[in-house]
């Protein structure tokens, strides 16, 4: 491995004009595709082999009319204070409005309150239920004008007009908050480096990498039903991790010049060294977010698989096009116009890092160290313990807007339950009297203590199959809800065994439990996938039972503390205002097994760049806690830069209004705080100093079966040794170019 990556990086860096204009041309390829192709993204929920799947599946084959999978708006109606909407002028106005709904672009049928006897008690509130032939992201700008050019003349006649429901929310529009993390990470970079060209070069490679995924994203939705957070977390993760890698092994190639090498050979053995650890940390990273596909959540598995190639689309500019624009640069690179005195010092051999004396202060009290840390982390994990799931509906709306205010209007005219009815479903093709079952079904739903209203059944053209709407005391997010469509699946199997007819629940709020249910059953297997060839990954990586271990446990910690916070500030509503929150809710159901899978890569990635280097040391003949201390000089100061870039992009995404972006950019700052300064800069320097020279051991058997991945160059090392000179000449035997002096 490292002698593959040697050899690329002198390639890279002598044939730079080369490899830049390929990497322009697959940019521009599909950059031109991205600009001229149709894109279509959703949020839907498909979950094959649920209840609610097959309730949805039926639907639309027995009550196409239904669209049980398009898109639904409902538009709300109030009255001015001592009018009402029973009769007179305004009730003729919510007619005129309501025809107008029904000739709008995509509807497939509106339900008129009217009809149904949806009129508030006090005879001032009504809602129009709209349902339409496409999914949300099929929805066209037309077909949301019209919806607003109802609610508008709604309110010149004097009427309150609000509405919710998914084809209400608009499209993503673009965002600047990945700018904020930039600049921040711009700062970061000019600290670490001490130069404005070494700075930008991290900044311009993800960048250009970034592009490159987005763009690449976009034209495959042009064929694939992807989410529409899938480009975001790509472009969010991908920068994230394309800095890091890139400022890893910029910073080894100054490192390697400071050591007199010539610029060509500096950054093949960069690339030898640091982007061994790379190339592992983003497998690791790429293992965990693909495997997200295993739980069978189409939303969750775009999102995964999106990321997952915004990460190797990373790695491989930071492996080729990185060094070609090294070459570009060539020593220049050294500049240090930024640099302070003290950095100069340290440069110089005098004095010792932050990091060192960090470093030293653990490995004096590895125990009290260890205890303080794991207490912290747990402490910050006890919110995680009263974590409630739900899917998103317009409860979590912030206050003000039209969603909210729709719920709200719904709720004091009708109750709770109204904003989220179940709909129950009757296949009586199994049966010898379908409609006698259907009425049985009405008769028992009728009697259960937590329905507030049932409507008569209504079926198919061939009548064997009924479509029952059953609203809910109870919001659809409450644990009453939940309960109540247990109770209803229950009571399935008497019916089919009475009457032959299977009866089933959907709707939001039964897609909510199956999700639930769904994420819960694959929560193991994924854990034991995605961990189990994470942990085989880290076994070759650094020939050690305990260390992968060791790593293992301390995302564990990471991931329930940082779960905990998102609780506390999401749910409990902690430091909101800070946030930006403005509405508490339960968590958003895909958010803790996805943050599981992220957090577990990331957590690996700085676990592979600090522990690296002391196997380096290690290995090279330093004792074991020296060789956590110069593990610690040599990575400290990187690693410590990394991670304030990646909470610095993750940061920036607080600022999105999606719900589900915010949370996940919370998550993953405090992920990436916990995880690189409690848990890599404190953890694990006292645990390998309690270990000391068990950390490395490796039963005979194992190491002579496990392939030797050289990931700290130790045969690259011996190679380079036995050629003349500084070893410029290398194992590829290339003579240094023109380019070493700096000139392209």
């Amino acid at each position: 491995m490292a002698t593959f990556l040697y050899r690329l990086g002198r390639f890279s860096f002598r044939r730079r004009r080369l490899v830049l204009m390929l990497w322009i041309a697959v940019l521009a390829v599909v950059g031109i595709g991205a600009m001229n192709v149709s894109t279509s993204t959703s949020d839907s929920f498909s979950l094959p082999g649920t209840q609610s799947q097959k309730a949805i599946d039926l639907l639309e084959k027995e009550f196409p009319q239904a669209s049980a999978s398009g898109a639904t708006a409902r538009v709300v109606f109030e009255a001015p204070k001592g009018h009402t909407l029973a009769s007179g002028a305004d009730k003729a106005e919510v007619q005129s409005l309501i025809a107008d709904l029904e000739k709008a672009p995509q509807v497939a049928n509106v339900a008129d309150p009217y009809q149904s006897g949806l009129i508030s008690k006090s005879g001032t509130i009504t809602y129009a239920q709209v349902t339409y032939k496409v999914g949300q992201a099929d929805i066209t700008d037309a077909a949301r004008n019209a919806l607003h050019s109802v609610a508008d003349r709604g309110d010149k006649a004097g009427l309150a007009v609000s509405m919710g429901g998914n084809a209400v929310q608009e499209k993503a529009g673009s965002s600047s908050t990945e700018l904020i993390g930039l600049l921040i990470a711009a700062v970061a970079l000019v600290i670490t480096f001490g130069s404005l060209l070494a700075a930008g070069l991290p900044l311009l490679t993800a960048i250009f990498g970034v592009g490159t995924a987005v763009a690449a994203i976009t034209v495959a939705s042009s064929v694939f039903n992807l989410s529409s957070a899938a480009s975001t977390l790509a472009l969010m993760l991908g920068l994230a991790v394309a800095i890091d890698y890139a400022l890893f092994i910029v910073s080894r190639y100054r490192s390697e010049i400071r050591e007199g090498h010539e610029p060509e050979e500096a950054a093949g053995r960069a690339l030898g060294t640091a982007g061994s650890a790379v190339v592992f940390a983003g497998l690791t990273v790429v293992i965990a977010l693909a495997g997200l596909s295993i739980i069978g959540i189409s939303m969750l598995t775009t999102m995964g698989l999106g990321a997952a190639f915004a990460v190797v689309v990373a790695v491989l500019i930071a492996l080729t096009l990185l060094p070609a624009v090294l070459g570009f640069a060539g020593i220049r690179i050294m500049g240090s116009r930024f640099t302070s005195r003290r950095m100069r010092a340290l440069q110089d051999g005098k004095g010792e890092a932050a990091g060192v004396r960090w470093a030293r202060f653990v490995t004096r009290n590895p125990l009290k160290m260890l205890v303080v840390s794991v207490v912290g982390l747990g402490v910050l994990a006890i919110p995680a313990l009263s974590m409630r799931l739900a899917l998103p509906d317009d409860s979590t709306s912030s206050p003000g807007t039209s969603e909210r205010i729709a719920y709200d209007t719904i709720t004091k005219g009708f109750g709770d339950g109204y904003n989220g009815p179940l709909t129950v479903v009757v296949d009586g093709q199994g049966s010898s009297d379908a409609k006698t079952a259907a009425q049985d079904a009405v008769a028992q739903l009728g009697t259960m203590s937590d329905v507030a209203a049932v409507r008569p059944a209504v079926f198919n053209q061939s009548g064997d199959v009924a479509l029952i709407s059953v609203v809910p005391k109870s919001s659809p997010s409450s644990t009453a809800t939940v309960d109540l469509v247990s109770d209803i699946r229950d009571r399935g199997p008497a019916l089919k065994s009475d009457t032959g007819a299977e009866l089933m629940v959907t709707g939001t709020t039964a897609l909510n439990i199956d999700v639930s249910n769904k994420l819960s059953g694959a929560l193991i297997p994924y854990l034991g996938v995605v961990v189990g060839l994470a942990l085989i990954l880290l076994l070759l990586v650094f020939r050690s039972i305990l260390v992968p271990l060791k790593a293992a446990l301390g995302f564990l910690l990471s991931v329930l503390a940082t779960l905990g916070v998102v609780v506390a500030v999401f749910q409990w509503g902690w430091l909101a205002d800070l946030f930006g929150v403005d509405q508490t809710s339960p968590i958003v159901s895909v958010l803790p097994i996805f943050m599981i899978g992220v957090v577990f890569g990331l957590a690996m990635d700085y676990e592979v760049f600090l522990v690296t280097r002391m196997r380096e040391e290690y290995v090279h003949g330093a004792e074991p806690t020296e060789a956590v201390i110069a593990g610690f000089r040599h990575s400290a100061r990187v690693v410590t830069a990394a991670a304030v870039i990646m909470i610095s992009v993750f940061a920036g995404f607080l600022l999105d209004d999606v719900a589900l972006i915010k949370s996940i950019g919370l998550g993953l700052a405090a992920a990436v705080l916990f995880d690189a300064f409690v848990v890599r800069m404190t953890l694990v320097p006292a645990i390998m100093t309690l270990l000391g020279r068990r950390a490395w051991a490796l039963p005979g058997w194992l190491d002579r079966a496990l392939p030797n991945v050289d990931v700290e160059g130790e045969r690259l090392r011996h190679l380079l040794a036995e050629t003349p000179g500084d070893g410029s000449t290398g194992p590829d035997k290339a003579p240094v170019s023109s380019g070493a002096t700096g000139r392209s």
